[in-house]
């Protein structure tokens, strides 16, 4: 269509037109996936509700259901909860464009559009199923999705997790009919007869007329469910997780001798439960571990800057084709830099590592008094320590080391993934440090032989407390400090343990013997812990800070009643570091919950497996290890942070 203006023709678009054919054609092809994950929970919703709930009968289709067989009612009240409960199971799938769960959907909803029409005679419901089933099948393109490596946690979880979900929902089912129940029955019969049901028997409540039929084939139906999901989950053939291989390791290790200075975090990424991604001039690559449908990264990109960018396009590729949710935890600004640029992603500071050069380093001054006066203490109750390279340590020792390390662990479970090696003692990390404290008077067995870099033995004194005629079976070892490698010139804390009985301070006593010794170890720089929200906790403290600042400040202090944020940053500041800010790299805001619980998973605190109340050691053990993205719970009695 053209109108005249001033004698000049011009073409005009017909908007509403426009406006009005956009619905026509459906939506966008990259937003169907979202949608139909969305409008899949509602339907399953429908198709469990239409079980449930007893129908219509006063339906204009009533009529239709007289002529049924008789058993067909609550054959389809079982069909449609079953259906229902799947479909609950799958949006989440649909959502990530999973090709499982496109070809699972495709089959349930037409089985729950039946169900629906027979039992609930809701020819509304039905023409929603019918209507979703055609949207899955015009854009079965959208959903090529591989799925994600398998854990050996998810069949138990599946049981704890359905198995509650199909005993809540069989109550609703149990008290659904009240004018047809027999009796008065209690809580405990309908429970009785919801456990009974999930097993296929009869339980203590009776009904009048066909509804015990509708009620027996629902549980039976979510008992069934419940349990062909779990031992399909158990039994099936385990696909498994990301893991390096001997040659990955081999090429990180070459990269590491090249360019490991640059990243404090680098050596962590020869963790042996991480995947690799490598550039396709293999100068670079991109460790990470897929944890919850997140794709998590830590640290910068291992090798060349300039090849940086081929790596996060491959890391990126991977997440696009498994439909994951990239993200980094624990950047530099220079990686946080060149992972926004290459991926559009946005990025939020975490927090601060704390970074000692060694050649700054002195005990002297009042800033370090109470620094030095903690140590002098220790020394004169009896302690020593050594630091040394792993490869000095004979194979006897390192063994009670590794030993000692395992035992007095805070937790049941390994935390750890961004600033944790998650070994000591390995062949191939011969240069790791490992610095130990010893109690020179302790009765137990001594470790002869120890003769190493650094030592100081001081006589005189008693440890205080539990030490005092203490027998170890690890003999006079109370604590223990790895680190790995940075670069040449360089090492990164990995872990710190300690035992109970061992006096305060053990924490401070072998830092400042690391400091001490690192010279004679060729390093010149020491990354410590990492202090989360430090920046935070820094200006809020400040004279003249804001009222928003105060408050930030006045909620992080609340939070570490429970989580070490202050008291790790306070003590990483007694000794005098640089801080160096991390960053972490997400896509949406939306999605930052997400990752924040992939990243917990991903450091051990939080765990979905079943509790283990036999596992050995089951009461918390003290330890001292910190670790990017994550804080551990705090434990009050100690001066030191008890970071397991």
């Amino acid at each position: 269509m053209s109108v005249t203006v001033d004698g000049e023709k011009s073409d005009v678009v017909p908007v509403r037109q426009g406006r009005l054919r956009r619905p026509l054609r459906g939506p966008r092809p990259e937003k169907v996936p979202g949608r139909v994950g969305t409008a899949c929970t509602f339907i399953g919703l429908l198709d469990i509700a239409a079980g449930v709930f007893p129908r219509f009968r006063h339906s204009r289709m009533h009529a239709f259901a007289e002529v049924l067989p008789g058993a067909l009612g609550p054959f389809a009240a079982a069909l449609a909860i079953s259906a229902g409960m799947l479909l609950l199971l799958l949006a989440h799938g649909l959502k990530r464009r999973k090709r499982r769960a496109w070809t699972a959907a495709v089959v349930l909803l037409p089985a729950g559009a039946v169900a629906q029409f027979l039992y609930r005679h809701s020819l509304v419901g039905a023409l929603l199923s019918l209507a979703l089933l055609a949207l899955l099948l015009r854009h079965r393109g959208e959903f090529a999705a591989l799925p994600d490596p398998r854990s050996r946690w998810k069949a138990p979880a599946n049981f704890v997790l359905l198995g509650s979900a199909s005993i809540g929902l069989g109550m609703v089912i149990v008290s659904s009919h009240p004018r047809r129940v027999i009796g008065e029955p209690g809580f405990a019969d309908r429970l009785q007869h919801v456990l009974y049901g999930l097993v296929g028997l009869e339980g203590p409540v009776g009904y009048t007329g066909r509804v015990s039929w509708t009620v027996g084939y629902s549980l039976g139906a979510l008992g069934l469910l419940t349990a062909i999901t779990t031992i399909y989950l158990a039994l099936r053939p385990e696909t498994p997780a990301a893991r390096l291989t001997d040659d990955d390791e081999a090429r990180l290790r070459e990269l590491l001798a090249r360019h490991g200075g640059r990243d404090s975090l680098g050596h962590f990424a020869l963790r042996r439960d991480k995947g690799v991604v490598f550039s396709p001039s293999g100068k670079a690559a991109v460790c990470y571990r897929v944890v919850s449908g997140v794709m998590l990264a830590s640290g910068d990109p291992i090798g060349d800057v300039e090849a940086w960018p081929g790596a996060i396009e491959r890391f990126m590729e991977q997440a696009r084709l498994h439909s994951w949710t990239p993200a980094v935890m624990g950047c530099s600004e220079t990686g946080g830099q060149v992972w926004t640029r290459e991926t559009g992603l946005d990025a939020l500071e975490l927090g601060d590592e704390a970074v000692v050069d060694v050649p700054d380093f002195t005990l002297s001054g009042r800033a370090m008094r109470n620094v030095r006066q903690m140590v002098k203490r220790i020394e004169r109750n009896g302690y020593e320590t050594r630091v040394r390279r792993v490869s000095d340590l004979c194979a006897e020792e390192l063994e009670r080391v590794r030993r000692a390390a395992a035992d007095w662990r805070g937790t049941d479970t390994e935390r750890g993934f961004s600033m944790a090696l998650g070994r000591i003692g390995d062949p191939a990390d011969g240069d790791c440090v490992i610095a130990t404290a010893h109690k020179a008077d302790d009765g137990g067995e001594q470790s002869g032989g120890l003769s190493g870099e650094h030592a100081g033995v001081h006589a005189g004194g008693h440890a205080g407390g539990h030490s005092r005629g203490h027998s170890s079976p690890y003999g006079d070892l109370k604590a223990v400090l790895h680190f790995v490698p940075w670069g040449p010139d360089g090492m990164s804390l990995d872990l710190m343990r300690r035992d109970r009985s061992a006096d305060p301070g053990m924490n401070e006593l072998l830092i400042v013997a690391a400091l001490q010794a690192a010279p004679k170890l060729g390093v010149q720089r020491v990354s410590l812990n990492f202090a989360m929200f430090r920046a935070a906790l820094a200006r809020g403290e400040r004279l003249g800070a804001g009222p928003v600042l105060r408050g930030w400040r006045g909620l992080l202090v609340f939070l570490s009643r429970w989580f070490q944020i202050e008291s790790l940053y306070k003590f990483n500041a007694k000794f005098r570091p640089r801080w160096e800010p991390r960053f972490l790299v997400f896509g949406n805001t939306r999605d930052l919950p997400r990752i924040g619980f992939a990243a917990m998973q991903a450091e051990g605190f939080v765990t979905l497996g079943l509790p283990r109340p036999f596992a050995r050691g089951s009461a918390a053990r003290p330890c001292a290890h910190a670790h990017l993205g994550a804080v551990a719970p705090a434990h009050k009695p100690e001066r030191e942070p008890q970071v397991a």
